[in-house]
């Protein structure tokens, strides 16, 4: 299979063979050329001998030296998969996107379930795509982590939750990757009733015998207002989320007397549900999960803080204010507490902002749309001319429009303040605060 090039960089390595937007590449070091993964791997090295095919179908043959890899050659393709994004194959109970309305942007509602996205920006797969080719192919690049969604191990209960016969079998190939060195990081969205109690304890004793098991995260379903006709699921309860909890911490101290690493983690609304207090900096290691809601609010708590007693003190004025969802709006009225008694001329008022577009069972900030930002606001009175909000709000830097895509300047105009998108990197967003 060859890719057909989009643009070609001025000046590279390419242009300079005559290399023209419309040709192909066809191989590097004789290796075929399907997609991104085989393009960043194979160019790689010192030495690439690239084949390309002119738009009028000759073959052409380059050597080129020297090692920068993918960038020396120059090439860029029309999509960055270089072909289609693959599209999930379950259709799995717990299903978010089967739970959104009518009427929100179309990239919303495609399910992807690429193995190339897992490695290039961590998202999650459920391996049901995957084909011994793929597995091959994964383990001779040696690409690592890769991050599956398990959800259980259980193979029947699997092929129930994922309503994918193939569910159950490829399971088998988190032990190809473990056997291969492949590290692996483990998530199971958990469903009381379906995949807790003793399927979540069986879920952690099988994933524990992976000898390149990196970390495992339990998160709980996530549950709109938009269920109609779907599968009857029930969200955590009190003693429900406590008993996740006290499972996987028992399972982390029977690792500890084997002389083993903690490997499993509550995600941080488990602990909130179980109206229990959120543990140590320590007790989440190297944060091995935290784009996957484990340990944020730690780590923001204790960073927060480290770069608040680095920083020195100062007289001057700050006026702002914050907006932010349920589950963040302890520690972001508790971050902005400690920063105005260190800067004392300041003044931050934390606004919560209730999900009313999904349900208030949704309680996390980046599915906050900008419709409910704007009237939940005007509902508590805001007045100022600064207001911050976190940027997993916002589609994109280069696209700042919220799920119900209302843009960032709607909502300035609709409130009249001046919208500042923050990192949700905590001294990235101490230098927000200390720089307004």
């Amino acid at each position: 299979m060859a890719v057909k090039i989009f643009a070609v960089l001025k000046n590279s390595a390419c242009a300079k063979n005559g290399i023209r937007p419309g040709d192909r590449l066809v191989s590097i070091n004789g290796n075929e050329i399907n997609d991104v993964l085989d393009y960043r791997f194979y160019s790689d090295s010192d030495k690439i001998k690239a084949v390309f095919e002119h738009r009028n179908g000759t073959l052409k043959s380059f050597v080129f030296h020297g090692r920068n890899g993918a960038d020396k050659l120059g090439l860029a393709f029309e999509t960055y998969l270089m072909d289609k994004q693959r599209r999930c194959k379950n259709s799995c109970i717990f299903c978010f996107i089967d739970q959104l309305p009518r009427g929100l942007r179309k990239s919303l509602y495609f399910k992807d379930d690429d193995s190339r996205l897992s490695f290039l920006f961590g998202n999650y797969i459920t391996l049901t795509n995957l084909t011994d080719k793929d597995v091959d192919r994964i383990i001779k690049m040696h690409i690592s982590p890769i991050n599956a969604s398990v959800h259980t191990m259980n193979p029947e209960l699997r092929v129930k939750m994922m309503k994918n016969p193939a569910a159950g079998s490829s399971l088998a190939y988190l032990k190809r990757f473990s056997d291969a060195g492949i590290a692996i990081n483990a998530q199971l969205v958990l469903c009381p009733g379906i995949n807790d109690g003793e399927e979540l304890k069986y879920s952690l004793c099988k994933l524990s015998e992976l000898s390149s098991l990196r970390s495992v995260a339990a998160v709980p379903v996530g549950l709109t207002k938009y269920r109609e006709g779907l599968y009857p699921l029930e969200a955590f309860n009190e003693d429900g989320a406590a008993e996740v909890i006290d499972i996987i911490d028992s399972f982390n101290d029977e690792l500890k007397k084997q002389g083993r690493d903690k490997l499993a983690y509550p995600s941080d609304e488990f602990f909130q549900l179980a109206k229990r207090d959120i543990p140590e900096y320590s007790y989440y290691g190297d944060f091995p999960q935290l784009d996957n809601g484990v340990g944020m609010i730690a780590c923001l708590d204790k960073e927060f803080s480290d770069a608040l007693d680095e920083s020195e003190v100062d007289n001057r004025e700050r006026r702002f204010a914050v907006a932010t969802g349920v589950a963040a709006f302890d520690i972001m009225k508790s971050v902005a507490e400690r920063f105005c008694k260190k800067f004392t001329s300041s003044e931050i008022k934390v606004y919560c902002i209730r999900n009313s577009f999904f349900g208030e069972s949704v309680t996390v900030s980046g599915l906050i749309t900008g419709t409910d930002l704007i009237s939940s606001l005007k509902e508590q009175g805001f007045e100022g001319e600064y207001l911050f909000i976190p940027s997993v709000m916002l589609k994109s830097k280069s696209e700042p429009i919220f799920l119900d895509d209302v843009s960032v300047s709607q909502v300035e105009d609709a409130l009249n303040t001046k919208v500042i998108v923050a990192s949700c990197d905590a001294y990235s967003l101490f230098d927000s605060f200390y720089n307004t």
